[in-house]
């Protein structure tokens, strides 16, 4: 056995082997790539194919990683031999024993939209995707009807404008899933390493300042994602919004991708007019904008813009580390210029940029403007912005305020990334009809300063992250400032998170708060927040700075109060809060809100 092999030994055996190869991978060596190699004790590997397929571009990202001597996350590993999309008839055997998908299957079970929140509750989640946040009445009503069949009865608007069922058993996890897409809706993709809900203006095509509408864009990028299976499995999540500068923010400086509407002036060396500009890099979780690159895009290059942007990122993400698998950290590593340009080689064409002074200042956003009745651009229609808790509804309340669209408005439901809804197209004459159906059924159309700014994560009640009670803890500051009748006559954000992955983004906040557990004696602790202030969006954009930590969470009413008096004793005029605290060092800021104690 010393002895080479004859040429047709070796022949021989290179099909021996090629065959197994063959077999192994059409039975279901699963995954991104499937087949396995083959070979005996001692043997050589053999070699591997080119990946081919929409798969490939991970396979590649992920080998080159490999070769590059990281080793891949559990996650990696996992879309690697079994696809999330190839999993779903297994999944759907899972939840005809009524078997809730656990650990890999469950990172597997999001790419369909479900999400098990054990162990802080024995229930999926599920989440939707909706474009631009809108959706039409007739829909929005056959949500509340599956929430009811298969969910707890209730749903929340979410920070990306979107809706979430909870508390669906494994049993109805796939039965509400598969609903969704009987009346036009989907959930695919809505979770994991995935392009999350597209968000857009709220007013799109209503809204008297927009330079864009953004529906159209949000719409296209939305089904070319969804059929596209190249774009899924991503190192992780990655967001894109399109601000086509109306009179409601879309956060869309919090996104990875960020297209701003913008007019160029004349003398900029290009045609003047309304282009998108290019914003990239934001995770305000990790303390981060995204940041203008200098280029301007033609409106209806923008999907083609962000696919290539996409698949640079699918093949440069970091797949080792979780907490550095996002975009934001491609464009540190590599900076502005040579991600670019890596962009502009996938894309076929070289961008184009202009300089600052060249580009008009953008229409400011107005902080109230999703809640109340505001005039839109068509004579005599308005849109309502209707007041949620924290963004939770009843299945009831919001079957009637489908009928209140259809009867009164135009049909459309328009959710928006402050936690609640619009309805639009409500004549004049109807606004106080429409006002009054909406606080028959538990709601209401005005709210407090305070009140209207206050947006809350699903916190520990629903998510295993969390650290504390968010929506339950902000509903007792906002409730204590509305009770005590502290006026405050600017608008004031409170944002308040229950962990480091900011769903709800309380490094932006005039007031921030993260969950924390606080320390009571040497062993025991109680739900608190670490609380920042200073934290600004859009043109007033800004990290919030740590003011004080471990509040006990029943403390918080009162040190929020502290802090607004304080503020509204001290300010400098009309001065906002954010513009407040700024000014003034953390220490001074713990004197003037007397909290030395706290």
């Amino acid at each position: 056995m010393t002895q080479d092999f004859s040429p047709d030994q070796k022949r021989y055996l290179e099909g021996f082997v090629s065959g197994v190869q063959a077999i192994r991978g059409s039975r279901g060596a699963p995954g991104f790539g499937g087949g396995v190699p083959f070979g005996g004790p001692g043997a050589a590997p053999a070699a591997e194919a080119e990946p081919t397929g929409p798969d490939a571009i991970h396979l590649k990202a992920m080998a080159a990683q490999e070769k590059a001597g990281k080793k891949l996350v559990p996650q990696e590993k996992a879309k690697r031999e079994e696809h999330p999309f190839d999993a779903y008839a297994r999944l759907k055997v899972l939840a005809e024993k009524n078997q809730f998908a656990k650990q890999l299957d469950d990172f597997r079970i999001r790419f369909h939209g479900l999400f098990y929140v054990g162990p802080t509750q024995d229930s999926y989640m599920c989440r939707l995707r909706i474009h631009n946040g809108i959706l039409k009445a007739w829909q929005f009503r056959g949500v509340a009807d599956l929430s009811e069949q298969y969910a707890g009865g209730f749903t929340h608007v979410t920070t990306r404008a979107n809706l979430q069922a909870r508390e669906i058993n494994a049993a109805n996890g796939i039965p509400y899933i598969e609903g969704l897409v009987d009346i036009g809706l989907t959930a695919k993709g809505s979770g994991a390493d995935n392009i999350r809900n597209v968000t857009g203006t709220p007013t799109a095509g209503v809204d008297p300042q927009e330079l864009v509408d953004t529906r159209p864009y949000a719409k296209e990028w939305h089904h070319h994602i969804l059929n596209d299976r190249a774009l899924y499995g991503l190192p992780r999540k990655f967001n894109v919004a399109f601000d086509g500068a109306g009179r409601i923010a879309a956060l869309e400086d919090t996104n990875d991708i960020g297209f701003q509407a913008v007019e160029v002036l004349e003398g900029a060396g290009v045609a003047p007019g309304v282009w998108w500009r290019l914003a990239l890099g934001g995770i305000t979780g990790h303390k981060d904008f995204a940041r203008d690159t200098g280029v301007i895009v033609p409106l209806d290059k923008a999907i083609k813009v962000a696919d290539a942007i996409v698949r640079v990122f699918i093949a440069s993400g970091d797949r080792s580390d979780r907490n550095k698998a996002r975009l934001k950290y491609v464009l540190d590593a590599w900076g502005f210029e040579k991600f670019l340009a890596e962009v502009e080689k996938v894309q076929g064409w070289a961008f184009t940029r202009v300089s600052p002074e060249h580009v008009a200042p953008r229409p400011e956003s107005d902080r109230l403007a999703h809640i109340g009745v505001h005039p839109q651009t068509q004579a005599g229609l308005n849109w309502v912005g209707v007041v949620l808790p924290l963004g939770k509804m009843t299945c009831d309340q919001m079957r009637a305020l489908a009928d209140v669209s259809e009867r009164y408005g135009d049909g459309d439901v328009r959710l928006t990334v402050w936690q609640n809804l619009l309805l639009s197209g409500v004549r004049d004459a109807d606004v106080a009809t429409v006002e009054q159906a909406i606080a028959d059924i538990g709601l209401a159309t005005s709210a407090s300063n305070v009140r209207a700014g206050l947006v809350a994560c699903t916190g520990s009640r629903g998510c295993k992250f969390a650290a504390s009670d968010t929506k339950g803890f902000a509903d007792l500051i906002a409730n204590h400032v509305d009770d005590i009748g502290l006026a405050v006559d600017t608008p004031v954000n409170i944002h308040v998170t229950g962990c480091h992955n900011s769903c709800a983004q309380h490094y932006i906040g005039d007031i921030g708060l993260i969950g924390a557990k606080v320390p009571i004696n040497d062993e025991d602790t109680v739900e608190g927040f670490h609380l920042h202030v200073g934290g600004g969006f859009g043109t007033d954009a800004a990290i919030g700075r740590e003011l004080v930590r471990d509040v006990k969470g029943e403390d918080c009413p009162a040190v929020v109060e502290k802090m607004l008096r304080g503020y509204l004793a001290a300010r400098d005029g009309a001065e906002t809060f954010a513009a407040f605290t700024r000014r003034h060092e953390i220490g001074a800021l713990k004197t003037l809100f007397e909290l030395e104690t706290a």
